[in-house]
């Protein structure tokens, strides 16, 4: 890592104990050994496997922090001393949160380029996708037939009393709200979240999983949940109760009405003050190669972003995946007015 001078906010945040990550990694600047160091709000246990597995591959070494909140805050505070190269995200809300406000650079890489999908990319090499979960249907298995299902089905008065869901402000049905909002405009997004309200068996909260165990208790019949979560619940990671939720649901992968599945990303982008950043480009190359795709679909149960990539065979067992084309920026910058219109409906209440 090469030295710069911290600027005074910096020193002085450091000092306070704000930039953790800029004393922690003081010792590998002293040294030459090759490093990378990453800012997540992933969580640390989820991408380990992947950073051990570049770092026996390239002898590059791999600090990372979790940044559970406030990343772009701090990486501006710490200025051009900052050390971080990699700034990773698992929504793409957060990441493009990071190109706002300042905190990323363009990167030009025919490697990322031809393995990430154009719309899973900035169009100007400022953030790259890693990874995909999708916005699935759980459905009673003993009391659902349906096997193909819409989004907008979620608002018909034949699911009243009969649908479970997490905080219409959470940020995974944000993002679905959003998505919404772009396919058919707000007025009809409103219009769409009062019929689910409408259609609510208990209050929206909880968590995904509480969906799966909420049909097993014959509280709902249909929910909104993250794809991921079936894998940990029916691979046992979850633990036993957990098995027994998920044997009792079908996942059915709703699309829009002329549209795909909704899918939100986990992503990373370059730090604007990168002081490592060929090995940043490195890292984020070695992120979309075939070996790692798999390490995150076996791992955490995520979607592949690079076509072609093994999916497990828990997640594949939903059938294809047909991903929504829509403009993930412009689902991110309609996230506001998707929690507006949560807010004005009432959609927890």
């Amino acid at each position: 890592m090469n030295a710069r001078t911290p600027s005074p906010l910096a020193r002085r945040l450091a000092l306070g104990g704000f930039v953790a990550a800029s004393l922690a990694f003081a010792p590998v600047a002293a040294s030459a050994e090759e490093v990378v160091n990453i800012y997540t709000t992933r969580e640390p246990g989820l991408a380990k496997p992947l950073f051990d597995a570049f770092t026996e591959k390239t002898g590059v070494k791999v600090n990372s922090v979790f940044v559970k909140d406030g990343l772009a805050e701090r990486v501006k505070a710490e200025g051009e001393g900052s050390p971080a190269d990699v700034l990773m995200t698992v929504d793409i809300g957060a990441l493009l949160d990071l190109v706002d406000q300042g905190v990323t650079q363009k990167v030009t890489s025919d490697v990322l380029d031809k393995a990430v999908p154009a719309n899973l990319r900035g169009a100007d090499g400022d953030w790259f996708a890693l990874s995909a979960r999708a916005r699935v249907a759980y459905t009673s298995k003993d009391r659902v037939k349906e096997t193909a299902i819409t989004y907008e089905d979620f608002a018909d008065p034949k699911w009243k009393g009969e649908v479970c869901i997490r905080s219409g402000k959470h940020p995974y049905n944000t993002a679905l709200i959003a998505a919404y909002i772009v396919h058919h405009g707000e007025a009809k997004a409103e219009e769409w979240l009062k019929g689910v309200k409408a259609n609510l068996a208990r209050k929206a909260a909880g968590g995904d999983r509480d969906v799966a165990r909420d049909i097993l208790g014959d509280i709902c019949d249909l929910g909104l949940a993250n794809s991921y979560y079936v894998g940990l619940m029916r691979s046992g990671k979850g633990g036993p109760e957990q098995e027994e939720w998920a044997k009792a649901i079908n996942v059915v992968l709703p699309t829009f009405e002329g549209g795909g599945t909704h899918v939100n990303i986990s992503g990373a982008t370059v730090a604007k003050n990168a002081p490592n950043k060929d090995n940043a480009v490195k890292l984020l190359e070695y992120l979309v190669s075939p070996e790692a795709q798999a390490l995150y679909a076996k791992g955490n149960f995520e979607y592949p972003v690079v076509p072609g990539a093994p999916v497990d065979p828990i997640i594949a067992a939903f059938g294809p995946l047909k991903v929504d084309t829509v403009d993930l920026v412009a689902v991110a910058k309609a996230r506001k007015a998707a929690t507006d219109l949560a807010d004005k409906v009432g959609f927890d209440n």
